[in-house]
């Protein structure tokens, strides 16, 4: 079961958040400030589910196979198989799998695929509303179609996820701004450096997590001119070298400015002239 769960993750099927007001003590002094940038606010009715277990009977055969845990690739593609064999007649189906707890969890994450496959940009507002269904799979696979399906107007969805409880969801949210090149929500990903849920170990001994360099890299592909001088700031100290070929990553795509090949010792010293002749 795991083995087929990790797969049903890895191949994209084809296609915990608290608010914080901490900040790493190293980052207090160059904190950005977060943008009142208006972007459109999650749905806000609520996701229709009935996630509590009770006796079930199939209505028709696809139903059936919804409700079977999968136990191998060729039950998986045979479920998506028939699934679009019955074409729009599949959707009360795939809409009632989502919904219901009584079907295993890869499933439902089947369905939510599926109802995109079939239905394409129709599907779009019904499966945003499970970007904040309780299960963290479901939504980590509304963020999936939304990608899929170029939902790019779903900004307030994207930067919400961003402080998600779950990280595979928070790094997912923050693909879909990536992909979508969402420059007004720069300031939500700035944030995430600030979010301790991104860091690993105690208090007072905190490590960033591999998502917090994605973000930076982000923070550069999004051309967050605003990040400018407090990375510059960083790249030029000790404590950021695990981080280094992140901010000289992003600095290049902000600034414009290529560092030279070399060490880091040469490039440091590239971005400490660029800081000077900045002043």
């Amino acid at each position: 079961m795991k083995i087929l769960f990790v797969t049903l993750l890895i191949s994209n099927i084809s296609f915990a958040n608290t608010k914080s007001n901490w900040v790493p003590e190293y980052q207090q002094k160059n904190k950005i400030k977060e943008n009142s940038i208006k972007v459109l606010k999650a749905s806000p009715n609520k996701v229709v589910t009935s996630d509590e277990k009770k006796t079930y009977m199939p209505t028709n055969a696809l139903d059936a196979m919804y409700l079977k845990a999968s136990t191998s690739k060729e039950f998986l593609k045979s479920l998506k198989e028939k699934t679009l064999a019955e074409k729009q007649n599949a959707v009360p189906i795939l809409t009632k799998v989502m919904k219901s707890s009584n079907y295993p969890d890869e499933n439902r994450w089947i369905a939510t695929y599926m109802l995109g496959r079939i239905m394409g940009k129709k599907a779009a507002p019904y499966i945003a509303k499970f970007s904040q269904h309780p299960n963290w799979m479901l939504r980590l696979a509304s963020l999936k179609v939304l990608l899929h399906l170029d939902q790019k107007q779903y900004k307030g969805i994207y930067a919400n996820l961003l402080e998600d409880k779950s990280l595979i969801v928070r790094h997912q949210a923050l693909q879909n701004i990536k992909e979508f090149n969402l420059s007004e929500l720069a300031p939500y990903v700035w944030k995430m450096l600030y979010n301790k849920e991104n860091y690993l170990g105690t208090v007072g001994n905190q490590k960033r997590s591999n998502i917090i360099k994605d973000a930076i890299k982000v923070i550069g592909d999004l051309g967050f001119e605003k990040a400018k001088k407090p990375m510059l700031e960083m790249i030029s100290r000790k404590k950021y070298k695990d981080i280094f070929s992140e901010l000289d990553y992003s600095l290049s795509k902000i600034t414009s400015k290529n560092s030279p090949s070399g060490d880091q010792a040469i490039k440091k010293h590239f971005w400490n002239r660029y800081k000077v002749s900045q002043l």
